[in-house]
C-alpha cells in the first residue's frame, strides 16, 4: 500500500470523519486479520509529583515544598505491587515528575529492588524523565539507559511526546526535553534492546500541521529502528490546568485523529484506544477507526485524574467491552505477547 503524505493527511484530518474511519478500518483488517483485541493488566505508580518542568498542561505537578507534594517511600511502592500482582497483573507503569534530586542512584537501586522481589514486568521512565537523570548524573542517554535497564527496565513508556513540534513544545512545557531529546531518547532504547510505545496528546492548541508534524516523526524513526510496539493518542483534559479556558477536543475529533495515526504509521502494529480519557462507549467505536488494543486496566491512575478524567474498569468489564462491540478480547503483557484468549 502506498504511504499517505503529509498533505494527503492533513486534507484526511480535515474531510468527512467516516471516509476517514472507513480507511483506518481497513488498515487495521490488513494488519490485523482476526476480531481480537488486546489490553493488559497493570498499575501506574507515579513514585513522585514534585516536577520542575511545570508543563502548563498538566495538573499533577507541585513544587517540593508544597504541601501537597510527594515521593513515595519503598514500602508503598511494594505495597502497590503486591495488590496488583493479586489483581493478576503482569506490570507496572512507574513515572512521575521531573524531581530536582533524584538521580541515576536511585532508580537504580528502587528497580533492582523491586526485581529482587516480585516478577513483575517494569515499564518505566518517559523520556523528559530519563533525559533528565541523565542530565542530573551526568552521564550519556546510553549510560543512562543501560544502567537502568540493568537494574531491571524492561521497557519505556512514550509519555512526555505531547505533540513533537518544536513550536508547540515551547509553548506548553519550555522548561521539558525538546522534541529531539525525546526522539534520541526512544532511538536510544530501541539501540541498546528496549522495546517502547510512542503517544500524542492533542486538542490543545496545535493545528492539523502539527498533528502530522508529530506522525511523521514517529513514523521516520520507526522505519530507522523498529522499537516502537504501540501508538496512543489521547485527548488534553484541561480542568485544573494553567489551559483550562480551552474547550476540551470532542469524540469526533478524538476518532478522526485515532484513524489518521492508524493509517500514518503502517510500521507501528498496535493502536491503542483511550479509554482512560474518552470512556468506555468511544473507545469501542475506536475499535471501527483503527484501533486494536484497549490499552490497560490500570489499576491506579494518578495524572489524567488530576485532571479530572476519572473513567474506571476492571479486567471484566474491558473484556465485556470489547466483547460488545463485536470483537474477541485477550490479555497480553506490555510487549504485546498474548497471555489468554476470554
Amino acid at each position: 500500500m502506498r504511504r499517505i503524505t503529509p498533505q494527503e493527511a492533513i486534507e484526511l484530518l480535515e474531510g468527512d470523519l467516516l471516509t476517514l474511519g472507513k480507511k483506518a478500518y481497513e488498515v487495521r483488517k490488513d494488519l490485523h486479520p482476526d476480531k481480537r483485541v488486546t489490553f493488559c493488566v497493570d498499575r501506574n505508580i507515579n513514585y513522585t509529583n514534585v516536577c520542575v518542568s511545570r508543563c502548563r498542561f498538566c495538573a499533577f505537578w507541585r513544587d517540593e515544598k508544597d504541601p501537597e507534594a510527594f515521593l513515595l517511600p519503598k514500602e508503598e511502592i511494594f505495597k502497590k505491587i503486591e495488590e496488583t500482582l493479586a489483581l493478576e497483573g503482569t506490570s507496572i507503569l512507574i513515572q512521575g515528575g521531573l524531581h530536582p534530586h533524584l538521580d541515576i542512584s536511585y532508580f537504580e537501586d528502587l528497580f533492582s529492588s523491586i526485581k529482587a522481589r516480585y516478577p513483575i514486568h517494569i515499564h518505566g521512565l518517559s523520556p523528559p524523565e530519563i533525559y533528565h537523570i541523565a542530565q542530573g548524573s551526568g552521564l550519556t542517554l546510553e549510560e543512562t539507559i543501560e544502567r537502568l535497564k540493568a537494574a531491571g527496565l524492561g521497557s519505556i513508556p512514550g509519555g512526555g511526546a505531547e505533540i513533537l513540534s518544536p513550536r508547540i513544545r515551547e509553548h506548553l512545557s519550555p522548561k521539558k526535553v525538546k522534541t529531539e531529546g525525546w526522539l534520541e531518547v526512544m532511538e536510544t532504547a530501541h539501540r541498546v534492546g528496549l522495546r517502547t510505545t510512542a503517544t500524542m496528546m492533542f486538542g490543545h492548541i496545535e493545528e492539523a500541521q502539527d498533528i502530522v508534524e508529530h506522525l511523521e516523526r514517529i513514523r521516520n524513526l520507526q522505519d530507522k529502528t523498529e522499537g516502537f510496539t504501540a501508538f496512543i493518542p489521547w485527548t488534553f483534559q484541561p480542568p485544573n490546568t494553567e489551559l483550562e479556558h480551552i474547550e476540551k477536543a470532542t469524540a469526533v475529533e478524538y476518532l478522526k485523529v485515532l484513524a489518521l495515526s492508524r493509517i500514518y504509521l503502517d510500521n507501528i502494529p498496535n493502536i491503542q484506544a483511550s479509554w482512560v480519557t474518552q470512556g468506555a462507549k468511544i473507545a469501542q467505536i475506536a475499535l471501527y477507526f483503527g484501533a486494536n488494543d484497549f490499552g490497560s486496566t490500570m489499576i491506579e491512575e494518578n495524572v489524567v485524574a488530576s485532571a479530572g478524567a476519572i473513567f474506571r474498569m476492571t479486567k471484566e468489564e474491558i473484556a465485556h467491552c470489547i466483547r460488545e462491540a463485536g470483537f474477541s478480547p485477550a490479555q497480553r503483557n506490555t510487549l504485546y505477547q498474548l497471555i489468554r484468549e476470554f
